[in-house]
């Protein structure tokens, strides 16, 4: 950061200076005004230039960070039509089990083993009959049991086929719930790259922020070196206004003293020709006189 200016560089001027101090001293205060003016003229030109880098490195970060924004809200509106998409397959998804429940509860499909439950008990029972000695009584028991739970898988069958479309709902319920999924992950992936472009807009806009305070600070500066210059300026305007009435007034001083020269000399040419006219013998330098006097 640059320097504050050195105020004891700086050449002061009084109204005093002005009234009294003589030609000669004023020329030299010009002179001093003019190059210190100069000089914090070209300091604040180099304040400028780099109060004017840092606002242009400021636009580029803001531009940045608009850049991110832009790239942000894009993202969030795909994020917005992915969800819309994933809750309209998930509500048909709903509507389609929902379904597959409803068939279900009709063909009481909810209740009791389901076939392939029964189909294992059945070799099971069948298992024990082959592999174990059993009482006429035990046998006809366990023969009863094997008929019951076949007469149960043959209504479990019968009533899958009374089911029709039941597994064919089923499986596009689970379709649609898988495509809903689909659009799930990409609700998390888009928004997972939203978020990272927020987060590089905010550090865009803080680093904006940082630099546009220095370029704040250079622009102070120079400021105070324009001003400095401009004051400079201004007395050395002064000092150039008083020298011009001086040079007035010595040419004013000049102008009188010619003419009481001249008043003098055709005065004193008056007197010679006088001397002249009653017959007194004039020297070259009286002749010359009456001549310049315009007497001759």
């Amino acid at each position: 950061m640059a320097e504050s200016i050195d105020k004891s560089d700086n050449v002061e001027l009084t109204d005093d200076d002005l009234e009294n101090k003589s030609k000669g001293q004023l020329i030299k205060k010009a002179g001093q005004l003019r190059d210190r003016r100069n000089e914090l003229n070209q300091m604040a030109s180099e304040r400028a230039s780099k109060r004017d880098e840092f606002n242009a490195k400021t636009r580029e970060k803001v531009d940045e960070a608009q850049e991110h924004r832009e790239n942000r809200d894009e993202l969030n509106e795909q994020v917005q039509e992915h969800k819309e998409k994933r809750n309209e397959l998930n509500a048909k998804a709903n509507e389609l089990f929902d379904e597959v429940d409803g068939l279900k509860d009709d063909l009481e499909l909810n209740e009791g083993k389901s076939v392939d439950q029964l189909k294992e008990e059945i070799e099971d029972l069948e298992f024990k009959q082959q592999t174990e000695v059993l009482s006429s009584e035990d046998e006809r028991e366990l023969i009863e049991k094997i008929e019951a739970k076949r007469e149960k898988l043959s209504d479990r069958k019968e009533k899958l086929d009374q089911g029709g479309d039941l597994e064919e709902i089923k499986s596009e319920a689970q379709e649609v719930r898988a495509e809903a999924s689909t659009h799930h992950q990409k609700v998390t992936e888009l928004a997972d790259k939203a978020q990272e472009h927020h987060n590089k807009m905010i550090e865009a806009y803080r680093e904006a922020d940082d630099i546009r305070d220095e370029a704040d600070e250079w622009h102070e500066k120079f400021v105070e070196a324009q001003e400095a210059a401009d004051r400079h300026h201004e007395d050395f305007v002064r000092v150039q206004k008083r020298l011009r009435e001086l040079d007035k007034e010595e040419e004013a001083e000049r102008k009188d003293e010619r003419a009481e020269k001249r008043e003098a000399a055709k005065e004193e040419a008056e007197e010679i020709y006088q001397k002249f006219k009653e017959g007194e013998t004039l020297d070259t330098e009286d002749l010359m006189k009456l001549q310049k006097a315009g007497k001759l």
